[in-house]
């Protein structure tokens, strides 16, 4: 699924199943609790922190899928073609990281 198609079918599911959106603010908080049950599994299952045993049912990719949710979410709210954005976006980081890390002897 592209990311234009996503945004569609968060917007769908929000007018059908989600009433209407939460304001932007309650979405960025959302999208903070998000990110943090990311970080949560990455710092336990792949950093230095032991994991506990109610974390080890946790997935990673639904986590990561939650994110991207809200940011569909606010996406769609605030009027943003992601798709477009995200396009303009790499196309930046082409021309203006294209050697940049190559000569990163920390990457070596």
């Amino acid at each position: 699924m592209d990311i234009a198609n996503a945004q569609k079918a968060v917007d769908q599911w929000i007018h059908e199943h989600g009433v209407r959106y939460f304001n932007e603010l309650t979405n960025m908080a959302q999208l903070t609790e998000e990110v943090g049950e990311v970080a949560r599994i990455i710092a336990r299952r792949y950093g230095e922190q032991s994991e506990k045993p109610s974390d080890k049912d946790k997935d990673l990719g639904e986590e990561l899928a939650d994110v991207v949710f809200v940011v569909l979410c606010l996406a769609n709210q605030t009027g943003i073609d992601l798709e477009e954005a995200f396009q303009r976006k790499m196309d930046k980081k082409a021309k203006r990281d294209h050697d940049r890390h190559h000569g990163n002897e920390k990457l070596k």
